[in-house]
């Protein structure tokens, strides 16, 4: 025995254009170019008002000596609070 199908069956015309499909899904697409936009949006703004690394240049352990002069920096300009 075969179970009756609760999915009718589309005729050419219905999946045949770009504008059907747009009208179908114009939700999905508007939710998706949103999403798109403000994604670009954080991340222009993460890279450009993200904090530079003034030790990118340094390796091993002059790169922590200045790590650390910089910790002890902000902790003086009261930047940093101890737990």
């Amino acid at each position: 025995m075969r179970s009756p199908s609760f999915r009718r069956p589309f005729t050419k015309n219905e999946l045949g254009s770009w504008s059907t499909l747009m009208e179908r899904h114009r939700f999905l697409l508007s939710a998706l170019v949103l999403l798109v936009l403000l994604c670009s949006v954080y991340l222009y703004f993460a890279v450009t008002l993200g904090a530079s690394d003034i030790c990118s240049g340094l390796t091993g352990p002059e790169k922590a000596s200045c790590h650390m002069q910089h910790l002890k920096a902000s902790v003086a300009k009261g930047k940093l609070k101890h737990l």
